[in-house]
């Protein structure tokens, strides 16, 4: 079986998987931040637990990147220098600006998160830089290219603006504390919101299964896991804003 083959039943599978993965957490939440067991045992500190899992998204990418047929090439190059603007953030900065008392990372949680990191990047990486078809500058002018950077460059600015309220936060005892201002106006989860429509903007930009697939497990991991903590924030504030929605505004 040639390597393309493979690819495309590995593809096919993770696309299943996504719609698997959906619809399990559909009943029980990931376990880890505010959902995590407490004094859970076979846990890593958050930061390093964060910087592990992510790492293969920035070292697998410039990996294939490096080993591709494409590259040097103006759109391979435009595509990775996308994929990191949020990766080596994630990766590298995120984790260190985690609260010191953050929740430990469930070495279970850490794995998976590690796996799917490698097999991600692996279909992404490999199909843009090496297995499809060459695209030339012409690209970066495609109202595809140009909607989908504009929805990743949209959902960026979300993503870290709300990430940004709520590592202002004051905890208190509790821990946790209700976030306002921003999108937290109208939604509990604008940061997965972000997360949501940057990576439907990688999709768009980059035109290929490989990112949609990634769009896919993005809200199939992330539409249940906004759900499960709009019902933590109402079980455990009185005074939680009744009107606010999980992800969408005003919709859901």
């Amino acid at each position: 079986m040639s390597e393309r083959e493979l690819f495309d039943v590995l593809l096919a599978a993770w696309l299943v998987a996504a719609a698997a993965s959906f619809v399990a957490l559909q009943f029980v939440a990931a376990p880890y931040g505010r959902h995590a067991s407490a004094g859970a045992r076979r846990a890593l500190p958050a930061r390093w637990g964060w910087l592990l899992m992510e790492s293969p998204a920035v070292v697998g990418m410039l990996v294939l990147y490096l080993s591709g047929e494409r590259r040097g090439g103006l759109v391979a190059t435009v595509f990775l220098a996308l994929w990191l603007v949020h990766y080596v953030d994630r990766t590298l900065l995120y984790p260190f600006r985690l609260a010191p008392q953050a929740r430990p990372l469930p070495l279970a949680v850490v794995a998976s998160a590690f796996g799917f990191q490698i097999v991600n990047a692996y279909l992404n990486g490999r199909w843009l830089f090496h297995l499809a078809p060459a695209r030339d500058a012409a690209w970066l002018g495609d109202p595809r290219f140009l909607g989908g950077a504009a929805l990743f460059a949209v959902g960026l600015a979300v993503n870290r603006h709300a990430d940004h309220i709520l590592r202002a936060l004051p905890r208190g005892g509790r821990g946790y504390a209700v976030p306002h201002g921003g999108l937290f106006r109208w939604v509990s989860c604008p940061n997965y919101l972000g997360e949501i429509v940057m990576w439907a903007g990688w999709a768009l930009a980059t035109w290929c299964l490989p990112a949609a697939a990634f769009a896919l497990w993005t809200a199939a991991n992330l539409v249940p896991r906004a759900r499960s903590h709009q019902r933590w924030y109402r079980a455990r504030f009185a005074d939680y804003p009744a009107r606010r929605r999980a992800l969408v505004p005003g919709v859901w």
